[in-house]
C-alpha cells in the first residue's frame, strides 16, 4: 500500500507541469485568436491646414488649426474654388514642409492680360444662372480672379517722420473705406475722430500717435451720370495727403478689394504700426476710450508674455461687434444677396457693423493668409474667412453699437461713456456729437 501511495504522488507531481503548460497554451491560442479577430473602430482623419510660425514667414512644422472642411459643396462656385485651393496649399497632399513658403496665387498669361486692360474680362467659371443674377454679383463673378490693381494716389510717408511727436510708429492707423465723392465725410472725421497726430486717452491721458487714410477705388461713372471729381480728389490730396486711391471700380461687392490691397499697402509702407481700425466713413469713434482700451490690451499682452517667457509671441487681438451663425442672404434685391450658386453654407464668425480694430501683427498676418481665400462679395465676411483660416476669432465688445443707441439716448452725451464707436452718422451729426462730448466729458 506504502508503494502504491508513493506512485501516486510521483504521478501528481509528474502531470502538474504537463496540465499547466496546456492551460498556458490555451490561454496564448486564445490571445492571439482574439488579437487577430478584432477589429478596431475607424478613426476619420481631418486634413488640416499649415500652422503659422511666429518667427518668418514659413509654416510651422506641425499644423496648428483645422483646415477647411474638404467636403464642401461641389454645386456651389465658391465652394467649388475654394475646394481646389485647399488642395493646392495642404502640406500633407502637396508634401510641406517647415521651409516651404505658400506660393502666391499663380494667374495664366491670358488672365493676366485681361485683368491689366479690363478687370470685368478676366476670366472665371460660370455660374449656371449667371445671366438671372443681378449685375453687381455677376461684376464680381467676372473679376473675382483679380487681386493686384494699380495704384493711383499712394502715401509712401505716412508712417516714417513722426519724431515731431518723439515717437517712431504709430500707435493706432485709422483707415476708413470712402469714395470719391464722399467729400464732406472725409473732412468731418478729419475735424473730429479721425484727426491725425497725438491724442490723448481719456482715463490714463496716454493716447499715443493717430493716422489716418483714407481707402478709395476708381469713381463707377456705370451707375449714373455723375461729374468727373477726380480734380477735386486731387486738390484734396495735395491739401491732406490722406488719400489711397487704386484703380478698381468702387463698388460695394469690391470693398474686399480695399481690405486685400490695403493689407499689401500696410506690408511694405507702415508694418510698425501697433493697431489698426478700419472703418466706414460714416462711423463715429471716441478715438480717446479707443486707445486707452488699446493701451490696456497691450499691457495685458506684455504680461502675459513675461509671464510665460514668451518674448516673440505677436498679438491676435481683434475687436468689434461680432456677428456667428450668419447665413447668406437668398433675398435678390438686398445689396448683401449672395445666390445658392455661388455659395452654400453658414458665415464663420466675423465682426460687421462698419467697424473693427486689430493689431497690426494681424494685419500683417491676415495679408499673407488672403492668398490662400479665394474673394467674397462681403468684405465683413471675407474678414471673417481669413480668420477662421488661422484659426482665431473676432472678440465682441459691448461698446461696438452698429445698431446706435436708442433713439431717446443719441442725443444725451452721457450717453456715450461706454461707447468706443455707433453707426452710423452724417457730417453735420458727426461735428455737432463731437463738439458736445468735448464739453460735457467733465459732467460725466
Amino acid at each position: 500500500m506504502a508503494r502504491c501511495r508513493c506512485n501516486g504522488k510521483l504521478l501528481c507531481m509528474c502531470l502538474l507541469p504537463c496540465m499547466m503548460t496546456g492551460h498556458l497554451l490555451i490561454y496564448v491560442m486564445v490571445s492571439i485568436f482574439v488579437t487577430i479577430s478584432y477589429t478596431p473602430p475607424q478613426i476619420i482623419v481631418h486634413y488640416i491646414a499649415p500652422g503659422a510660425s511666429t518667427n518668418s514667414e514659413a509654416l510651422a512644422r506641425h499644423p496648428m488649426g483645422p483646415f477647411w472642411n474638404l467636403r464642401l459643396e461641389e454645386s456651389a462656385l465658391w465652394n467649388r474654388l475654394q475646394h481646389v485651393w485647399d488642395r493646392q496649399h495642404n502640406p500633407i497632399l502637396r508634401g510641406n514642409t517647415s521651409a516651404t513658403k505658400v506660393p502666391k496665387t499663380k494667374l495664366s498669361p491670358l488672365v493676366k492680360e485681361a485683368c491689366s486692360s479690363d478687370p470685368y474680362k478676366c476670366l472665371a467659371p460660370r455660374l449656371s444662372d449667371f445671366d438671372s443674377l443681378p449685375e453687381q454679383m455677376r461684376a464680381f463673378v467676372l473679376s473675382m480672379h483679380c487681386r493686384e490693381y494699380p495704384l493711383l494716389i499712394n502715401q509712401p510717408g505716412m508712417c516714417s517722420g513722426n519724431r515731431t511727436f518723439g515717437l517712431d510708429n504709430p500707435m493706432l492707423l485709422i483707415a476708413v473705406k470712402s469714395q470719391v465723392g464722399n467729400f464732406e465725410n472725409r473732412q468731418a472725421i478729419r475735424e473730429t475722430w479721425g484727426r491725425s497726430g497725438f491724442v490723448r486717452g481719456e482715463i490714463n491721458r496716454r493716447g499715443g500717435l493717430v493716422r489716418t487714410v483714407f481707402l478709395l477705388g476708381r469713381q463707377d461713372s456705370s451707375t449714373g451720370p455723375y461729374p468727373d471729381l477726380n480734380r477735386l480728389l486731387e486738390l484734396e490730396n495735395q491739401q491732406f495727403s490722406d488719400i489711397l486711391q487704386w484703380d478698381f471700380r468702387d463698388t460695394f461687392f469690391n470693398l474686399t478689394l480695399k481690405d486685400l490691397l490695403f493689407w499689401h499697402w500696410l506690408q511694405e509702407h507702415c508694418p510698425s504700426a501697433v493697431f489698426i481700425f478700419k472703418g466706414d466713413d460714416d462711423v463715429f469713434v471716441r478715438t480717446g476710450a479707443l486707445l486707452d482700451y488699446l493701451h490696456k490690451q497691450w499691457e495685458e499682452h506684455n504680461m502675459w508674455r513675461a509671464s510665460r517667457n514668451e518674448t516673440e509671441a505677436l498679438m491676435d487681438l481683434i475687436v468689434g461687434d461680432v456677428i456667428s451663425n450668419a447665413k447668406p442672404n437668398r433675398e435678390p434685391t438686398v445689396k448683401y444677396y449672395i445666390p445658392e450658386s455661388f455659395y452654400k453654407g453658414v458665415y464663420p464668425p466675423y465682426a460687421g457693423g462698419g467697424g473693427v480694430v486689430y493689431s497690426g501683427s494681424l494685419a500683417l498676418r491676415l495679408r499673407e493668409v488672403s492668398d490662400r481665400v479665394q474673394l467674397f462679395p462681403i468684405d465683413d465676411v471675407y474678414l471673417g474667412m481669413c480668420l477662421h483660416r488661422l484659426g482665431l476669432s473676432p472678440r465682441h465688445h459691448p461698446g461696438f453699437l452698429t445698431f446706435d443707441l436708442p433713439e431717446a439716448e443719441k442725443d444725451k452725451p452721457c450717453a456715450y461713456r461706454s461707447v468706443l464707436l455707433v453707426h452710423k452718422r452724417s457730417p453735420k451729426e458727426m461735428l455737432a456729437l463731437w463738439r458736445r462730448l468735448q464739453t460735457s466729458r467733465a459732467r460725466c
